[in-house]
Order: structure tokens, then C-alpha cells, then sequence
């Protein structure tokens, strides 16, 4: 097992976006292997390159119907695939299926022990729904690998954790049923953000109730008030006991995005990372797979997920 951290790079992942003026730009890539480049990691890091999912691998977590809708509507280039958020671009199909492979790769890499660790920039696309898109999400990514985990690997366990500013609302639904589907979330609170989901009651359902841990913080919250809540995570994580971590950091908790209104810094996100790490290697064998998620000040998101990576290589 080599002990760097893989970290995926390649034009089809950076084609995961919507164009000008939407805040999604496919710039968001290059702007995070920029400062990567420049974080003095060398050695520490090999990149890996992504490849398409299969029809089959989308089809883990969403339905044919969707899955078809897709195809059609990135073939024309036209309309919305969801309520106005989400633009059917030319090509969107063939990057955001890109997108999936890649975290595909990163999960296969790591539970055949060629890596513990690995980073997947354009990513964590949490709120596309099983049958449908949603908030600049086509499809959705980590609870694909969820469930391929299950599928490909016989894992039982898979904790998702996320730190984006927007709660996790497609995986939180797709599995809230789930008691296996670890589900860990600080988030803005939703009377103030999209997608107004993610309340601290919203705990699973049926089998599931009490097994999910929603956290909503006010907007301005800080680094403290992260501090705080994380603190509930890791206690939470760690009772738990998961077979794989699934982090999404998103960066748009940062402050200044021009879309949210938290006030943490990066320092919250090296921190998550870290502390994920440590409970990977105490349950998980180490394993952990880390995805990029939101971000629309690119200052923020590449200083945040350059400090997860960072994280990752030291922790």
C-alpha cells in the first residue's frame, strides 16, 4: 500500500459545470490543483485520472427514468434539470458521469489497499435525489459509492460526513431509512439557506430512526461554533464504528461566498479532515475517500480542499 494520497485531476472532471454567469463554473477545478501545486506536498501526492461510470454504477442510486432523462436533455442542451438550478448543458451527461468514475476509482483504489486515502475535487454532488436533479447536482456521487460499496465489496457500515454550508439533502433522503447509512451533517440552518431541509429532528425514519445526526448552525456561525458542533460528529462517528468514510467539505461554509452566510476558514476544514483520518484508521483500516462538494469563492475552495489534502497527507 502506498502510503501517498491519490488525488484526481483530468479534464473531464474539470468540464463539471454550468458556464457563465452560474456560479458552478468549470473553472473551479484548475483553480484547486493551482494552489495544490503550490502547498510544497511533492512527493506526498500521486493524481489519478478518471474514468465514465457505467450505466449500471449510476443506476446503484438513481432510477432508469432519470438516469435516461439525463442522456436526452445533455444531448439537446436545452431546459433545466430541475426546478431552475441546475442547467441541462451540452455534454453535462458525459462529465457528471465523469465525476461518479472518479470517486468509483478512488473507492476501488483504496479498498484494494493500494492507497488509504484519496481526493476527489469535483465531487460530492449531494443533492441530486434518486430520481431527479437538484442544486447544480446531476447525479449523485457519494451515495453512488455508498451503495457500490455495499455492492462491489460487501461493506455494511459506510458513514457520510459533510461540511458543505447546504445540508446533504440527497443523501440524507436516499437513505433515511437506512440505519447502515451513517449520516453525519453541519450545515446553515434551512430557514435561511437552501434547501431548507436538515433540522436537528430529522433523526431517519422506520428502523432508521435516531441513527442520522443533523446539525444546523445559524448563519455567521464561526470556527468555535464548528469546533462545537464537531464535536458531537466525531463522538457520533466514533460510536458508530464504520467500515469507510465519505467526507464531503464543501467550502462554501467558508466566509465569503456569495451564495451562504457562514464565517468558518479553512483551519475548520483541516480539522474535520484530520479528525476523520484518525477515526478512519481506528475503524475503518483507514479508509477514506474525501470529495470536494460546494465552493463559489474560488480563493476558499482552494485553500480549503488544499488543507483536507493537506490533512490527509500528515494526519
Amino acid at each position: 500500500m502506498s502510503d501517498k494520497v491519490l488525488v484526481y485531476r483530468g479534464k473531464e472532471i474539470a468540464a463539471y459545470g454550468f458556464g457563465d454567469p452560474h456560479p458552478f463554473g468549470t473553472d473551479r477545478h484548475d483553480v484547486f490543483h493551482a494552489e495544490l501545486d503550490q502547498a510544497g506536498l511533492g512527493d506526498a501526492i500521486d493524481f489519478g485520472h478518471p474514468r465514465p461510470a457505467l450505466v449500471d454504477e449510476l443506476a446503484l442510486f438513481h432510477t432508469a427514468d432519470y438516469i435516461d432523462k439525463v442522456s436526452r436533455m445533455s444531448a439537446d442542451g436545452k431546459g433545466w434539470l430541475d426546478e431552475g438550478d441546475t442547467p441541462a448543458v451540452k455534454g453535462i451527461y458525459d462529465a457528471a458521469s465523469a465525476v461518479v468514475g472518479a470517486v468509483l476509482c478512488a473507492v476501488d483504489e483504496v479498498m484494494h489497499d493500494n492507497y488509504k486515502r484519496a481526493f476527489i475535487p469535483i465531487a460530492g454532488l449531494h443533492h441530486a435525489a434518486r430520481n431527479r436533479a437538484a442544486g447544480f447536482c446531476v447525479f449523485n456521487d457519494c451515495g453512488i459509492a455508498a451503495e457500490y460499496l455495499r455492492n462491489a465489496f460487501g461493506l455494511k457500515r459506510i458513514a457520510y460526513v459533510d461540511i458543505d454550508a447546504h445540508h446533504g439533502d440527497g443523501v440524507f433522503y436516499g437513505f433515511e431509512d437506512d440505519p447502515d447509512l451513517i449520516f453525519a451533517d453541519i450545515h446553515e440552518d434551512g430557514r435561511y439557506l437552501y434547501p431548507g431541509t436538515g433540522h436537528a429532528w430529522e433523526t431517519g425514519t422506520g428502523r432508521a430512526k435516531g441513527t442520522k445526526l443533523n446539525i444546523p448552525v445559524a448563519p455567521g456561525a464561526d470556527d468555535a461554533e464548528f469546533r462545537e458542533a464537531w464535536q458531537q460528529v466525531e463522538a457520533y462517528i466514533d460510536d458508530q464504528q464504520p467500515e469507510f468514510i465519505i467526507m464531503q467539505c464543501g467550502a462554501d461554509s467558508l466566509e465569503g461566498d456569495p451564495i451562504t452566510h457562514l464565517c468558518w476558514t479553512e483551519e475548520a476544514h483541516a480539522e474535520a479532515a484530520a479528525s476523520l483520518c484518525r477515526l478512519a484508521e481506528k475503524h475503518c483500516d483507514g479508509r477514506i475517500i474525501g470529495t470536494g462538494g460546494g465552493g463559489y469563492n474560488r480563493r476558499n475552495l482552494a485553500r480549503a480542499w488544499t488543507r483536507v489534502v493537506q490533512s490527509f497527507v500528515t494526519t
